[in-house]
């Protein structure tokens, strides 16, 4: 939670990933409350207040997460609407004449993005929902200590290039108005 609060205000992209983290974590405890106090809240640092706050904000996920039917897969609708907000910048960034290093950025990573969605189960996933599973996906794979190719490690570069300029662009149009003219 306090992470995710953190990360929200500082960079967009990290806090979707960390929140699909979450996601997962909730889902790796069963969706049990009880299970996820004891054996990974409890194993933090917290003052007893903070233990209590935690605590709330992934009881308040888990009932997200049931009355929105994604307890055995998908996202909850606030990190869908992050998504969205995302994917829409993205669309007036490509549109506009203005943000030439972005179009150029974008175009560079094209290629990656076509061939992870022939690779990838979803081929209707938009092209900013490609490059965070991606990067989602090898993500977990260091989590599980397992090979990454040269490859696929070219892929991420350019991928997290790409996603960090969209972040950049995504807090500079929070703290004032973007004009795509």
């Amino acid at each position: 939670m306090f992470i995710a609060n953190e990360l929200r205000k500082t960079n967009i992209a990290e806090y979707l990933l960390y929140m699909w983290q979450i996601e997962d974590t909730i889902r790796a405890f069963d969706c049990s409350l009880s299970r996820i106090r004891r054996e990974y809240i409890d194993r933090f640092d917290y003052t007893e207040e903070q233990k209590e706050e935690v605590t709330d904000w992934f009881g308040n996920l888990i009932r997200m997460m049931n009355s929105e039917g994604c307890r055995e897969q998908g996202h909850l609708q606030i990190n869908k609407v992050t998504m969205q907000t995302l994917t829409e910048l993205h669309a007036q960034l490509l549109s506009s004449s203005k943000f030439p290093f972005y179009n150029a950025e974008y175009y560079k990573v094209l290629p990656y993005i076509v061939e992870l969605r022939n690779h990838g189960a979803n081929k209707e996933e938009n092209e900013i929902e490609t490059c965070f599973n991606s990067l989602y996906g090898v993500m977990m794979l260091r989590l599980q200590k397992k090979e990454i190719t040269t490859n696929t490690e070219h892929a991420i570069k350019e991928i997290s290039t790409f996603i960090g300029m969209l972040n950049d662009y995504y807090l500079k149009d929070k703290e004032e108005p973007l004009e795509f003219g």
